[in-house]
C-alpha cells in the first residue's frame, strides 16, 4: 500500500470560482458548487467520479448533496482558515489507505456579501467567551495585537516591518488581474492608512471578499491515466499541529510552536530541506503572520524576518518568492484563506500563475487556524521532484 507522501498522491484538479470579489448574486453553497465544478472540469472528471468530499464551514454532506455526490468518505475538519491544508493531508491519507479513490475538497464563502452565511458567534460559555471576550479580544485584529507587540519587542522590530510585508506582497498583486488591491503601495502609505487596532492599520489587515476554490485529489498511479495527468502536482510531505483555542494560552506569544511542529514534520516526510524550496505561501490574514512564518518554519533565524523581507528576498526576483498572488492582504480573503494559498502554489508549480516565478518545482504552503490555534504545512512538487 502506498504512503500518503513521497509523491504518491496527486492534485489533478484545482480552480477558484469564476469570479472573486463582491458576488452578492451567489450564496455560500453556490460558491462551493461553482468552484467544485470548475476544479472537476480542470481535472477532466465529473461528480460521478468523486467518492470522497471534504470541506470546512458547512457540513461536508451539505456540499455532497448539493452536488449530487454519494460519498463513502467525508471530512469536515474545521480549525479556521488553515483547515484546507489539513484537509489535503487527510484526503491523502484516505486515498493511500483505500478509504477513498477521488476526493473533492471545496471552499466557498460569502465573506463580503454574507449571502447564505451563518452569523459568526462566539458562545459566552466557551473558553473564549469566558476568558478573552470580556477583555476586548473579540475579533482577529484585536486578538492578535498582544502577540504581535511581543514579537516586535523581542526582536527590536517595529511597525515599519509590518508595513514592509504589505508593500512586498502588493508588488505581486500589481501583476495579478484578479487581485482586489492592485495599486502600488509605499511603506508610508501602509503606516498612514486608518488605524484599526494598534499596531495594525487597515492595509495591514486582510481584504474581505466573496469567492471559493476547490481541489481534486487522487492517487499518482490513477493520475497518469487522466486527461489532466500531465499537469498533476504531487504531495511530497505534510504536517499538522495545534495549541490552545485561546491566544492567551499560547506556549510562547512571540513564536507559534504549532508552526514549528507542523513544518518540521512536513520537511521530514518530504525528505527535503529549506534550500530545496522554490516558492513559499504563508497564510497572511494580517501582516505579522509572514514574519512569524519565516522564523518559525526555519527559513530565517530568530529576529531576521523583517530584514529578509526588507532586502527583497520574498519579492519580485527574490530568492524565496512568497505569497505571489498578493496574499490575503491584497489578493482575496473570504474569511478562510487557506484554499487560495494552496491554489496559488498549484498554479506556480504548473507554470500558470499570473505573476509566474520561473522554474518553480517545489512549494511550501503554511496555514494557520483561528488565532494562533492550529497549524498545517504542505510540501508540494512537480513530477520532476517525485
Amino acid at each position: 500500500m502506498p504512503t500518503m507522501h513521497a509523491g504518491n498522491i496527486a492534485i489533478v484538479g484545482a480552480s477558484e470560482t469564476t469570479e472573486i470579489g463582491s458576488l452578492p448574486q451567489m450564496s455560500m453553497l453556490d460558491l462551493h458548487a461553482e468552484a467544485a465544478l470548475n476544479a472537476l472540469r480542470d481535472a477532466g472528471l465529473s461528480v460521478a467520479d468523486v467518492d470522497g468530499v471534504a470541506t470546512a464551514g458547512p457540513l461536508a454532506m451539505e456540499v455532497s448533496h448539493h452536488l449530487g455526490i454519494t460519498p463513502r468518505w467525508l471530512d469536515g475538519t474545521m480549525v479556521g482558515g488553515g483547515s484546507f491544508m489539513l484537509l489535503v493531508r487527510h484526503a491523502a491519507a484516505a486515498i493511500a489507505s483505500g478509504a477513498a479513490r477521488t476526493v473533492l475538497i471545496t471552499h466557498g464563502e460569502s465573506g463580503r456579501s454574507r449571502v447564505g452565511m451563518n452569523p459568526w458567534v462566539r458562545a459566552p460559555e466557551s473558553f473564549v467567551g469566558q476568558f478573552e471576550m470580556p477583555y476586548g479580544a473579540q475579533m482577529p485584529y484585536s486578538t492578535f495585537t498582544l502577540p504581535v507587540m511581543r514579537f516586535l519587542h523581542e526582536r527590536g522590530m517595529d511597525r515599519e516591518d509590518l508595513a514592509r510585508v504589505v508593500v512586498a506582497q502588493r508588488q505581486w498583486a500589481v501583476k495579478n488581474p484578479r487581485a482586489l488591491k492592485r495599486d502600488p503601495l509605499t511603506i508610508e502609505d501602509a503606516l498612514s492608512s486608518a488605524l484599526v487596532a494598534y499596531p495594525f492599520t487597515k492595509d495591514m489587515c486582510c481584504v474581505v471578499t466573496d469567492g471559493g476554490g476547490a481541489l481534486v485529489l487522487t492517487s499518482a498511479e490513477r493520475a497518469r491515466d487522466l486527461p489532466a495527468g500531465g499537469r498533476a502536482i504531487f504531495l511530497l510531505g505534510s504536517g499538522e499541529s495545534a495549541e490552545a483555542p485561546l491566544v492567551s494560552q499560547m506556549e510562547e506569544a512571540g513564536s507559534f510552536h504549532a508552526f514549528r511542529r507542523s513544518s518540521t514534520e512536513a520537511f521530514e516526510t518530504a525528505g527535503v530541506g529549506h534550500a530545496d524550496i522554490d516558492h513559499l505561501m504563508i497564510y497572511d490574514a494580517f501582516a505579522h503572520l509572514p514574519l512569524y512564518g519565516l522564523e518559525d518554519l526555519g527559513f530565517v533565524g530568530r529576529g531576521e524576518s523583517g530584514a529578509f523581507i526588507a532586502e527583497g528576498h520574498t519579492g519580485l526576483d527574490g530568492a524565496l518568492p512568497m505569497n505571489t498572488n498578493g496574499g490575503g492582504l491584497s489578493y482575496t480573503h473570504t474569511g478562510m484563506y487557506g484554499m487560495f494559498a494552496i491554489l496559488e502554489a498549484v498554479r506556480q508549480l504548473r507554470g500558470e500563475a499570473a505573476a509566474q516565478v520561473p522554474g518553480v518545482k517545489t512549494s511550501f504552503v503554511q496555514g494557520v487556524g483561528l488565532f494562533f490555534a492550529a497549524s498545517a504545512s504542505l510540501v508540494l512538487g512537480t513530477a520532476d521532484t517525485v
